[in-house]
């Protein structure tokens, strides 16, 4: 199926023809309950059982971690034992982190709309959280083996299909086969300009210069060992073409939410208006 084709299959079919499962949600507000909804009641099921809940976590999406810690707070879920892996971190020009008070920390932003805002009797143990960092490369790694590995990768789609910053590498020189990418570790990574035009977009309001050129991400196996995938889709009208890829897309490097076509567990949530077939016409 080449991209024209792909792109033109009416959403409703998107169920029967996607190479991974596929969950269509009436809007945004929808997709953002849906997500929040999904951690509390893994982790309260957890609980009940006593088990331990690890978990990895984006930021990108947002808005579904302060409904998230109000539903905690209102039930009482205790996150005593959750164990959460953040996918990625911003670093600067010199592969160094970005200070937590800086506007784009994705640890500032988790530890200000998600763990502070936990009730103090539930909230969740400091050393339970972790991020990856430039300087412990396999910290991350290792901390997810000794709690038995993961229970749910939670994530997001990027513009050119990347989970955490997975990116599509681009050398002239050499070539990553497929195996080789699906095995990556973590690492410390160039950000494609693409990425940091669109993020820019998102969440800058086009200031380019605030987005940070570098930054360190858990790799695909970490991902791909998680037990269950689950991604969530609202990016508008620049997610639709990737959405699609990942659904009905060939699996390769140049695409690498595809991969996850070949995970036993994983489920795409995606809002109605980005499962549309995307219009082409000028505006």
């Amino acid at each position: 199926m080449d991209l024209q084709q792909l792109l033109a299959v009416p959403k409703e079919k998107l169920y029967k023809v996607s190479k991974v499962k596929v969950n269509i949600l009436p809007d945004t507000k929808s997709l953002y309950q849906h997500f929040a909804r999904s951690i509390a009641g893994e982790i309260k099921q957890n609980n009940a059982q006593g088990k331990p809940t690890g978990i990895i976590l984006p930021v990108g999406p947002t808005p579904q971690y302060r409904i998230l810690s109000d539903i905690s707070n209102k039930e009482k879920i205790s996150w005593k034992n959750v164990y959460t892996f953040n996918m990625d971190e911003y670093l600067d020009w010199q592969g160094r982190p970005v200070p937590l008070n800086h506007p784009m920390s994705f640890e500032g932003f988790m530890r200000k709309n998600l763990f502070e805002l936990l009730d103090g009797e539930i909230r969740i143990p400091e050393d339970h959280i972790h991020f990856p960092h430039p300087f412990r490369i396999d910290e991350i790694s290792e901390k997810i083996k000794e709690i038995g590995g993961i229970n749910t990768c939670y994530g997001g789609i990027g513009y050119h299909g990347h989970i955490a910053f997975n990116e599509p590498p681009i050398n002239r020189w050499y070539k990553i086969s497929k195996e080789e990418f699906k095995n990556s570790l973590t690492r410390v990574v160039q950000l494609a300009p693409e990425t940091v035009v669109i993020n820019s977009v998102g969440g800058a309001g086009g200031n380019s210069s605030i987005i940070p050129p570098m930054a360190v991400t858990l790799g695909i196996r970490d991902i791909l060992s998680s037990k269950r995938i689950r991604l969530y889709c609202d990016g508008g009208d620049w997610q639709k073409t990737i959405f699609r890829i990942a659904c009905l897309g060939e699996i390769s490097v140049e695409y690498p939410v595809t991969f996850v076509q070949e995970h036993p567990d994983c489920i795409i949530n995606v809002d109605s208006y980005v499962a549309d077939s995307p219009e082409l016409a000028l505006k």
